[in-house]
C-alpha cells in the first residue's frame, strides 16, 4: 500500500470522526450518520489495501520459492 493511500484513508477516517462528533454535539443525526459512513468507507479501503499487500507478498514468496 502506498503511503499516499494510507494518508488518504486516515484523513477520510479522521474527517468521518469529526463529522460524527459534530453531528452528536449539534443533535444532527444526518451528520452523525455521514461521519460513520465516511469511517466505514475508509476502513473498507484500508482492508482492501491490506489484501492487496498480502497478495503481493504471497506472490513474491512463491517467486522466491520457485527460484530456490
Amino acid at each position: 500500500m502506498s503511503t499516499s493511500d494510507k494518508m488518504k484513508n486516515k484523513f477520510e477516517d479522521t474527517i468521518g470522526k469529526v463529522k460524527e462528533k459534530f453531528g452528536d454535539a449539534t443533535d444532527n443525526e444526518s451528520m452523525e450518520n455521514e461521519g460513520r459512513s465516511d469511517q466505514a468507507k475508509a476502513s473498507g479501503k484500508q482492508a482492501g489495501e491490506h489484501v492487496k499487500d498480502a497478495a503481493g507478498d504471497a506472490k513474491d514468496a512463491v517467486k522466491d520459492a520457485v527460484r530456490d
